[in-house]
C-alpha cells in the first residue's frame, strides 16, 4: 500500500485504562501502522472503565508520533456508559464523537468492544472503509462471554434471566432491530479465532466473519534453556481472575500437585474467592496485575503456561504470548482454546484434572520436550502471530476492500 492512511480505532477500553487482551491488540496495532507511516486516531471511553476498577490505572504505553489518543469523559461520569448500555446509543459521548468525526475524515474505521463506547450507534460514525473484529460476544450475547448464569457455558441463551443472575439490567435495544440495522454500516467483520467465528454462527449472526489471526510481539530471539533449572519449578496463569478463566478448577489440581509451583497473575472480581480457595498452598503465589514489560522473565522461566478457560474463549492470547518466549502452552481441549496449539504443534492439551497433571509432569520432568515444543511455538508465531505478518494481511485486506468500494472508471 503506496500511500499512508488515515486509521480510527474505536473501542472502550484502551491502555492504561484496560483490562486485557482486546485493548492491547489495539494499542499495538495503532503503533504497528504508525511505524509504517500511517495517522491513527484512537478513541475510548474512560468513564466506563471506572464503573469496573476505581482509582487511576498504572503503567506507561508510550505511543508512536503517528498516533493520537482521544480519551473521552463525561462530567456525569458513570452515568455516560449506563446510558449507552441501556439504550445502544452513545448518548453522552455523541457530542466528541460528532466532533472527532467532523474534523478529520478517516480512510478506515475500526471498531472493537464498542458495547460501552457507543453501542450499536457508533457503527454509524464515519464513511470509510469500517471493520469490526468481534473481540468476545457482545454481537450475540449481553454479558460477551457466553457464559451462562455465572456458572457454566451457554449452550443455549436465556439472556433476560441471565442478565438479571449477573445483577444487569435487561438492554431493550436488544429486542428491536437496531443491532441489525446498525451492522449494515459495517464493511468487513474479523474474527481472531476460527472457532469464535463459527459460535456467532450458530448463534444467528448473519454476516460473514472472516479469521484473521492477530499477532503478539517476539520475545528474546533464544529460547532460555535454564528455564526448568530453577529450583522450585513453576507453571504459570496469566488472565482476568473470573469464573469462566478456570482459575479455582486449577486451584483444586494444584492442592494435590506439589511437585511445582503455581504463579498466578492477574486480578478481577474473583480474584477474593480464589485467594481464600487457595489459603494454606505455600506453593501457590498470586501476583496481581502486572504490565506486559514485566511479564516477559515469567513467561521465559515458567515450565509452561496453562489455560484452564471453562468459556468459550474468542482466542487465547496468553498462549501465543507465551509461544512468542519460546515456553510451551498447556490448554484445556474446549472451544477454541486448542487452536494456537493445534496450528503450532507449540503445547499439549487436556480435558479432565488426571490429563493435565499428565501434562505438566511431562514437560517438568523431560526438557527436551519443554524446549521441542517451545521451539514450534516460537516458529508458528514468528509465521502466524507475528507483527509482520498480521499486517501484511490486514492491509492487504483494506487495499482489496478499498478497491473494490472505489467507482469504476468509465471505458473510453
Amino acid at each position: 500500500m503506496a500511500d499512508p492512511l488515515s486509521f480510527c480505532m474505536v473501542t472502550t477500553f484502551y491502555p492504561p485504562h484496560h483490562f486485557g487482551g482486546d485493548a492491547m491488540y489495539v494499542y499495538r496495532l495503532g503503533n504497528a501502522l504508525a511505524r509504517r507511516g500511517h495517522r491513527v486516531t484512537v478513541v475510548h471511553n474512560v468513564d466506563a472503565y471506572r464503573i469496573l476498577r476505581r482509582g487511576e490505572p498504572n503503567g506507561s504505553f508510550p505511543h508512536e508520533p503517528g498516533v493520537t489518543v482521544h480519551p473521552i469523559r463525561s462530567s456525569l461520569g458513570p452515568v455516560s456508559p449506563l446510558v449507552t448500555y441501556l439504550t445502544g446509543r452513545p448518548g453522552l459521548t455523541k457530542g466528541p464523537l460528532d466532533e472527532i468525526f467532523a474534523n478529520e475524515h478517516f480512510d478506515v474505521v475500526h471498531f472493537h468492544n464498542i458495547s460501552l463506547m457507543g453501542g450499536p450507534g457508533v457503527l454509524e460514525y464515519g464513511d470509510g472503509l469500517k471493520l469490526y473484529t468481534t473481540h468476545e460476544y457482545w454481537l450475540v450475547c449481553p454479558m460477551h462471554v457466553l457464559w451462562k448464569y455465572d456458572r457454566r457455558p451457554c449452550e443455549k441463551p436465556s439472556c433476560l434471566t441471565c442478565s438479571l443472575t449477573f445483577r444487569r439490567p435487561p438492554q431493550l435495544w436488544r429486542y428491536t432491530n437496531l443491532l441489525e440495522r446498525a451492522t449494515r454500516h459495517v464493511d468487513v467483520f474479523l474474527s481472531p479465532g476460527r472457532y469464535a467465528a463459527e459460535r456467532h454462527r450458530e448463534r444467528g449472526f448473519a454476516r460473514e466473519i472472516r479469521h484473521l489471526p492477530p499477532f503478539v510481539p517476539m520475545g528474546e530471539d533464544t529460547v532460555d534453556a535454564k528455564a526448568t533449572q530453577a529450583e522450585r519449578p513453576f507453571f504459570l496463569f496469566v488472565g482476568r481472575l473470573e469464573r469462566p478463566k478456570g482459575v479455582q478448577s486449577l486451584l483444586e489440581v494444584f492442592r494435590s500437585y506439589t511437585a511445582a509451583d503455581l504463579v498466578v497473575v492477574g486480578d478481577g472480581n474473583y480474584g477474593r474467592e480464589l485467594r481464600k480457595q487457595a489459603a494454606g498452598l505455600a506453593h501457590v503465589r498470586f501476583l496481581g496485575r502486572l504490565e506486559p514489560s514485566a511479564l516477559g522473565g515469567l513467561y521465559r522461566h515458567a515450565v509452561a503456561v496453562v489455560v484452564p478457560t471453562l468459556g468459550y474463549e474468542v482466542f487465547p492470547f496468553v498462549t501465543v504470548e507465551a509461544f512468542a518466549h519460546g515456553t510451551p502452552a498447556i490448554v484445556r481441549d474446549f472451544g477454541g482454546l486448542a487452536e494456537a496449539v493445534e496450528d503450532s504443534g507449540g503445547g499439549l492439551t487436556f480435558r479432565t484434572d488426571d490429563e493435565l497433571v499428565a501434562a505438566m509432569e511431562s514437560l517438568r520432568t523431560d526438557r527436551a520436550l519443554r524446549t521441542e515444543l517451545g521451539e514450534r511455538g516460537r516458529r508458528a508465531t514468528r509465521e502466524r502471530w507475528s507483527e509482520e505478518s498480521h499486517l501484511r494481511a490486514y492491509l492487504d485486506l483494506i487495499d482489496q476492500e478499498r478497491t473494490m468500494r472505489s467507482p469504476v472508471a468509465p471505458e473510453r
